[in-house]
């Protein structure tokens, strides 16, 4: 076998194309999307067909390009810096190619290989940062996919990463002439604390980190940080890019009993993982141990990630652990998560809100601070509203007892979610009158969402997504079926 390597089908290259004049050939969709990516580049983009379609038109309104509306002649290529063929008539195409290269100028003829001097690839735009991907024309299907793989690791903020980096790149080469101690510094400024700041958007604090670094005698780094990331409602999926990137960059990993295994099986294998769930009664850790705990791991220097269930700031006490924080100086950010409330009621095909049943929607948690239900069920038992329930497991029995008291009719279409958005979702449909019947006959199981309104009527017809068995209330000797209130 020989070990020479295979040739490149092209020279990867990056083409200055600001101000230049470029000439793309033909007016339909196919020619706007390139002359969309010229524009892109700061081209003075002339574009010759006899029609243009809505896209090349609004362009030539607002004075974006230069069009010549007729057939191609080979003049139109002189001083241009590229050419470019998007025609439908082959014959043009091919003829535009080779009055380009007896010119010796870049030519591109869209889904021709053969005939073209230069290819566009599938790309990733974070300027001054850019990625391009290319298969050499073999499959750009392939390339595109490739570049969705590759966007999931790159924040849009790179962009704005690699300003900061460069207004400093002087002083950073003063600082520290040293090669080798310079890329040290720079590996830390783009991979801690200083980069997710950028992420976070909070840039002004981010360069007066970097300065007061650069500035320091010792040339510290801030190294500890935490990131409160909400993981969901438990399908690995329905994770953020920032929440899976923090996830995988993570020394330590504080997590709640709600964060499902296949979850953590993407946190970063050699991290360290600190279990903290709480269950009704069962604490594996106070929540103010957590909070100094928290504390304590970012002042070591570790980049922690408090992975919690669903959202941070909703029901999650999200806040009361970035007070501590705050208490402290701890660098902290708050990556949002799918609420349980949308990720169960999405799965279990029940809208929250719908202008025919609902016109807004309450979440409230079903047990307070002191583990008593006590809610105002005035409010919560008004009409053409949809009620979720937290951590209502327990008290179902007096949360259904005190809407019907309250005014809500018993037979309030009701539904309990299950492990929603998971392998092992179960959808319990009832009404406020049966539904404690029905959870205690099926043996339910923490975690679990109920869902009180009209709109649960709709899951029967809109029900998606079916993982597992499901039981209505209908099925059971004392149930009533769900049906439009009033029938």
């Amino acid at each position: 076998m020989s070990d020479t390597p295979a040739r490149m089908a092209y020279f990867p290259m990056f083409v200055d194309v600001n101000d230049a004049r470029c000439l793309v050939v033909g007016g339909g969709p196919i020619a706007a999307r390139k002359v969309r990516l010229l524009r892109k580049a700061g081209a003075a983009v002339w574009v010759v067909a006899p029609q243009l379609c809505d896209e090349l038109a609004e362009a030539l309104q607002q004075g974006a390009i230069r069009h010549l509306a007729r057939q191609f002649e080979a003049q139109d290529l002189d001083g241009c810096r590229l050419a470019i063929a998007a025609t439908d008539a082959a014959a043009v195409n091919e003829q535009v190619a080779a009055l380009a290269k007896a010119r010796n100028l870049p030519v591109n003829v869209v889904d021709e290989p053969a005939l073209c001097s230069f290819i566009v690839p599938s790309m990733i735009d974070r300027s001054p940062v850019q990625l391009a991907i290319s298969t050499g024309g073999a499959s750009p299907v392939l390339a595109r996919l490739l570049r969705s793989r590759l966007e999931s690791f790159m924040p849009a903020a790179y962009g704005k990463l690699a300003r900061l980096v460069d207004k400093h790149r002087k002083s950073a080469k003063r600082r520290y002439p040293d090669d080798g101690r310079r890329r040290d510094f720079w590996e830390r400024v783009l991979q801690g604390p200083i980069a997710e700041l950028v992420f976070a958007g909070k840039e002004a604090e981010a360069e007066s980190v970097l300065t007061g670094a650069l500035q320091n005698e010792a040339g510290e780094l801030p190294r500890g940080e935490v990131a409160l990331v909400g993981a969901g409602p438990g399908d690995p999926d329905l994770l953020t890019f920032r929440a899976l990137r923090l996830m995988q960059q993570a020394d330590v990993v504080v997590y709640d009993r709600l964060v499902s295994e296949p979850i953590l099986e993407l946190v970063r294998r050699d991290a360290e993982r600190i279990y903290a769930g709480k269950s009704r009664a069962e604490h594996s850790l106070p929540q103010e141990s957590i909070n100094q705990l928290l504390v304590r791991l970012a002042q070591e220097g570790n980049r922690v990630v408090r992975l919690k269930g669903g959202d941070p700031f909703i029901f999650g006490r999200g806040g009361e652990e970035i007070s501590t924080l705050l208490e402290h100086g701890v660098p902290f950010q708050v990556v949002p998560g799918i609420t349980a409330a949308s990720g169960c009621a999405t799965y279990a095909g029940i809208p929250l809100t719908h202008r025919d049943y609902s016109q807004a929607c309450l979440f409230v948690t079903g047990h307070l601070k002191d583990g008593t239900v006590d809610l105002n069920f005035t409010s919560l038992a008004q009409p053409n509203q949809t009620v979720v329930i937290y951590m209502g497991l327990h008290g179902v029995d007096i949360i259904c007892e005190q809407l019907i008291a309250h005014g809500r009719a018993a037979d309030t279409p009701a539904a309990l979610v299950q492990q929603g958005t998971t392998a092992e979702q179960r959808v319990l449909v009832a009404t406020l009158k049966s539904l404690p019947g029905v959870v205690k006959q099926n043996n339910v199981k923490a975690p679990t969402l109920i869902i009180i309104g009209e709109v649960v009527q709709l899951h029967e017809r809109l029900a998606w997504y079916r993982p597992g068995s499901e039981v209505r209330a209908a099925d059971l000797p004392w149930g009533v079926a769900a049906a439009p209130h009033g029938d």
